[in-house]
């Protein structure tokens, strides 16, 4: 949220793997996300991941910026499965 109270449309949700050995870049963009690299392993599941958390956004009619902490966080651990 900004100062007057209205939520930032610019928010971004930020995802890093640090396993990776094989010297591949990945990065991968979509609405509201960016990832960067893992192995091949990490990185799809790190898109996987962001992928359903933006199903559940987008049914819930929400921004991200519009997420309470808690919100934030049953929604992703709803969606990677922990």
């Amino acid at each position: 949220m900004r100062a007057n109270n209205t939520p930032d449309k610019n928010a971004l949700l930020l995802g890093m793997g640090f396993d990776n050995t094989d010297g591949q870049r990945r990065i991968t963009k979509g609405d509201n996300f960016c990832l960067v690299g893992g192995s091949e392993e990490t990185h799809e599941r790190m898109t996987e991941t962001t992928i359903k958390f933006n199903e559940k956004l987008a049914r819930k009619g929400k921004h991200l910026s519009e997420l309470s902490r808690e919100e934030f966080m049953d929604m992703m651990r709803d969606a990677s499965g922990k």
